[in-house]
């Protein structure tokens, strides 16, 4: 078809070989999506993902949990019309997982996301804060949407974060255009 009116800016695929795809885009072949869409293996729309009216703004991580949940963060600040800043779970459907519970959530642009072996999940990006309290560019959450207090990152990164990923011997790598 004629693809996306817009840029891609993540993909991750699923358990299943279903393809998430995020980004700045707002449709798809034509047909409006907001920023989200899960195609199956041939490129076609996964009609059964239902996002309703999608995000209101960039979509730049995808992460799948073991459990099959999806985290998206980014830069937006509503899925579906609900405010939503900045990070989302979503259920396999497509729906709102309610069970993550991020409070006021984060003030600026998440860029990656990264999951733990252990559940516990790894943001980082352009905030300085979570839920209110200061985070620099990197906070770890538990699995509930709660900040993990056991994470201690002192100051945190001066500057953008815009890649983890951890290891398989469980130590963490970060990227970006940070000096300290």
């Amino acid at each position: 078809g004629t693809g996306f009116n817009e840029y891609v800016k993540c993909i991750a695929v699923q358990f299943d070989g279903k393809i998430l795809v995020g980004g700045y885009f707002t449709s798809y072949n034509g047909i409006t999506e907001n920023r989200i869409i899960r195609l199956n293996s041939d490129g076609s729309k996964d009609a059964t993902f239902n996002t309703g009216i999608g995000f209101d703004n960039t979509v730049n991580s995808i992460a799948i949990q073991s459990d099959g949940k999806i985290l998206i963060g980014g830069n937006f600040t509503s899925y579906n019309g609900i405010v939503e800043n900045r990070i989302v779970r979503l259920n396999a459907n497509g729906s709102k997982d309610t069970t993550f519970s991020t409070g006021t959530g984060f003030n600026s642009s998440i860029n990656s996301i990264a999951i733990q072996t252990n559940g516990k999940i790894l943001i980082g990006g352009y905030f300085t804060s979570y839920n209110g309290i200061t985070e620099n560019r990197i906070v770890r959450l538990n699995s509930d949407g709660t900040k993990d207090a056991t994470f201690t990152i002192g100051t945190g990164f001066n500057s953008l974060v815009n890649s983890i990923a951890v290891q398989a011997d469980g130590k963490i790598l970060i990227g970006g255009s940070f000096s300290s």
